[in-house]
């Protein structure tokens, strides 16, 4: 069965998000973009909420075509144009999208139809962001895997990573790695056992 991963910046007391969902204080560089570049061709399904897919749907797609585009800029633009985007919203319509699928009800059984689709392969199913999202993904246990970039920031107040948890989850560490930028990377899997 296929895992989703939870792909998040996040605050060194907890937040990915200031109070009004603001993200200046994310630190990244070439070398962070390097590393989730590889990692992130082992996926090959995108899962959002509604506001960071629309902050996604108005920048990826043509920021490689771009004359001043970066090497990430034209690397992440190519793999955003060919991922399978699932959205999770209650508002818009996959009428006219392109590779992209909406669910806005029954989201365990579809979260698991997806993970468990024999067409997919075993390829990860990236979760991006999208804190609402996320946390109805927790809520549901149906998050398999964080892959945390720990910031050198205490925000003291925003949107925390984790709310309204009913259930202790075991995790099993991974990997880190310390960026020179002062960001840390965290990827552990849920002990399901």
């Amino acid at each position: 069965m296929r895992k989703i991963i939870s792909f998040m910046h996040i605050s060194l007391d907890g937040f990915v998000a200031g109070p009004n969902g603001e993200m200046g204080w994310i630190k990244v560089d070439e070398e962070i973009f390097d590393f989730v570049g590889k990692r992130m061709s082992e996926g090959d399904t995108a899962l959002y909420g509604r506001v960071t897919y629309q902050m996604m749907e108005n920048y990826w797609p043509t920021a490689g075509d771009k004359p001043t585009a970066s090497r990430h800029d034209i690397e992440h633009s190519k793999w955003y144009k060919k991922v399978h985007k699932v959205v999770l919203s209650k508002t818009l319509k996959d009428a006219e999208l392109t590779n992209t699928q909406i669910i806005s009800d029954n989201l365990s059984d579809r979260i698991n139809e997806i993970k468990q689709s024999p067409n997919s392969g075993s390829k990860d199913i990236l979760l991006f962001g999208s804190p609402t999202a996320t946390h109805s993904l927790i809520q549901l246990n149906l998050i398999d895997g964080y892959w945390l970039f720990v910031n050198p920031i205490i925000l003291g107040q925003g949107i925390p990573l984790f709310v309204n948890i009913k259930d202790r989850t075991k995790l099993k560490l991974l990997s880190t790695r310390p960026f020179t930028c002062g960001v840390t990377e965290l990827n552990y899997v849920v002990d399901r056992q």
